[in-house]
């Protein structure tokens, strides 16, 4: 009996999933993977975004059911000039029951500038504001260093929520990601439990009072769903990817967006790259489904677009010939441009293990040497990229690739500087699709894939709608 015991206590905690509290009136269980960190500006895997999703209310978002920038934490964004812009602030207070204002922007604003975590680059790079003051406890002003209409859509990256002043003194932020403090509709209550996860208590205007997360093995947590101890599992793996739609009613399992995506990047300055003809030979010998369903485990869609569906800006129309699979038309070109043979693709950390199933396919449909080694310095021949966005703003990416690539180009930097000046979505929206275009006809970069989520839940579930940035929305998920 002991026995018995003993093993269903280590079953339990393997699937980090009860069967009683799975049932509980009003309470959400949720599993997903050990999130990288919890403090805010310095998330990028989707761990992290799902529960600092459910923790803060961002100044603005896109809205899940329609796809438009929506004012959340703001009451409004607004300028005369795209030069001078007011944001006025809703009412509101932090979980410690400290206000929300405007200083607490400008303060958490400060210092993620002067930090290396993942939402510097926002403020740095693509807003680049002259002067962020707080003109009133409610009103946040920015003076920009040129003309842009991408405010919004910065000002709703997930990352630029503010802070209590309590950590913003302090500077404890290995502290503060362990008992976060935020300002949306859910508080974690007690401190993250690492490796086990935490409870969120609903404050604001969630669905369920209360949603338990628990960290776990993302096949445990899956069977766990299905065996109806849990109730959402925010990650299928890809050994479950084809069982998904046998397992799950289409009313139970999604697929989304995610802000990321994959690339081949090209040294255009190399001579031996220099030719767009070449880069397109390269681009039409990958295989892309042999790496979505090898080592990328069905956890991507192969690229149509340069832009990936996360980050495109309105509806896609026409075809992306460089993101085809065809091997004799990629051998044709190098032949044509004369290439002599022989490329190194370089890879980092997070690109090595598709890198070198690219590297293998590319060799195969091409039929010239290509071999794979760790990036070290300034590349010689093509390299991987894995990107993250932090905003949904299609300059941010635009002009990151650009920038790996070496690309430089006149009409291409126009266009991109006048898409983040416009006044209009559907005008800034017409002007990066030229840029894109621009790039996908000179090939700096090779789309390879997109990457996407999924989620199963079971059937005492329901209202599960999804973002690229948030996943799964917990605070908008009901449960009977």
């Amino acid at each position: 009996m002991r026995l018995l015991v003993l093993l269903a206590v280590l079953a339990l905690a393997v699937t980090g999933c009860s069967g009683s509290d799975a049932a509980r009136p009003g309470v959400l269980s949720a599993g997903l993977r050990e999130p990288a960190t919890l403090l805010p500006a310095d998330v990028a895997d989707s761990a992290g975004r799902l529960v600092t999703g459910a923790l803060w209310t961002p100044l603005a978002d896109y809205d899940a059911a329609t796809g438009k920038l929506t004012p959340r934490a703001a009451e409004s964004i607004e300028s005369t000039d795209r030069v001078h812009w007011t944001v006025k602030l809703r009412p509101a207070a932090f979980h410690d029951g400290t206000p929300v204002t405007a200083q607490s922007y400008v303060d958490t604003w400060r210092a993620i500038a002067a930090s290396r975590w993942a939402a510097a680059p926002v403020l740095t790079k693509l807003l680049r504001a002259r002067e962020i003051t707080a003109s009133t406890p409610d009103t946040i002003s920015l003076v920009l260093d040129r003309p842009s209409g991408q405010v919004p859509a910065l000002l709703s990256a997930p990352g630029l929520v503010p802070l209590p002043a309590s950590v913003l003194a302090s500077h404890d932020w290995k502290g503060f990601a362990a008992a976060p403090v935020g300002n949306g509709p859910y508080r974690l209550d007690g401190a993250w439990r690492p490796g086990s996860g935490g409870t969120l208590k609903r404050v604001g205007s969630g669905q369920a009072e209360e949603i338990e997360l628990r960290v776990g093995d993302p096949t445990a947590q899956y069977d766990a769903v299905k065996a109806g101890t849990l109730d959402l599992a925010t990650e299928v793996p890809g050994e479950k990817h084809d069982a998904m739609h046998d397992d799950f009613d289409d009313g139970h399992h999604a697929t989304w967006a995610l802000p990321r995506a994959g690339y081949l990047a090209f040294p255009v300055a190399n001579p031996r790259f220099a030719d767009a003809t070449v880069r397109h030979g390269f681009a039409l010998g990958v295989d892309r489904a042999a790496l979505e369903a090898g080592p990328l485990a069905h956890q991507v869609d192969p690229a149509k677009a340069l832009l990936p569906p996360a980050d495109a800006p309105g509806e896609r129309s026409g075809t992306c010939r460089p993101c085809s699979f065809d091997a004799a038309a990629g051998k044709a070109l190098l032949q044509q441009a004369a290439f002599p043979g022989g490329a190194t693709v370089y890879f980092g950390p997070s690109t090595e293990a598709w890198t070198r199933t690219l590297v293998v396919g590319l060799h195969k449909s091409l039929d010239v040497s290509v071999t794979a080694q760790p990036l070290s310095g300034p590349p010689d021949g093509p390299s991987t990229l894995d990107v993250s966005l932090a905003t949904a703003s299609p300059y941010e990416l635009l002009s990151t690739l650009a920038t790996e690539s070496g690309y430089t180009d006149e009409v291409f930097g126009q266009n991109l500087a006048l898409a983040d000046a416009a006044a209009t979505p559907e005008e800034s929206g017409e002007l990066y699709r030229l840029a894109e275009n621009q790039l996908l006809r000179d090939l700096p970069v090779a789309p390879l894939w997109s990457g996407h989520g999924h989620a199963v839940w079971s059937s005492r579930v329901h209202d599960v709608l999804t973002t690229p940035f948030a996943g799964p929305v917990l605070a908008g998920i009901g449960v009977s």
